[in-house]
């Protein structure tokens, strides 16, 4: 009967949404460490309070793009927890 028809397994699917996740995390916590740095040192050593403010403002979407990435990734993780797994 078609209805009585097992569900297909998304375990692989699910597994590696999870891996290209972590994966997409890992660059984005690297490279925002980095252009955090930079972006620290820019500020530091700017010798116009302009550029010390754009220094300023670039940390803040570093910060911004950061936690956006951790509540995304969390997000995805809910939802595809919410997916019932196949048996």
């Amino acid at each position: 009967m078609i209805f009585l028809a097992p569900q297909p397994d998304i375990t692989p699917i699910t597994d590696l949404i999870a891996t290209w996740i972590h994966i997409g995390q890992a660059l984005v916590a690297s490279i925002g460490a980095l252009a955090f740095i930079f972006a620290f040192l820019w500020k530091i050593t700017a010798a116009e309070s302009k550029s010390a403010l754009a220094a300023k403002q670039w940390i803040q979407r570093i910060v911004v793009g950061t936690i956006g990435v951790e509540v995304a990734g969390s997000l995805v993780d809910i939802l595809t927890k919410s997916v019932p797994a196949g048996h």
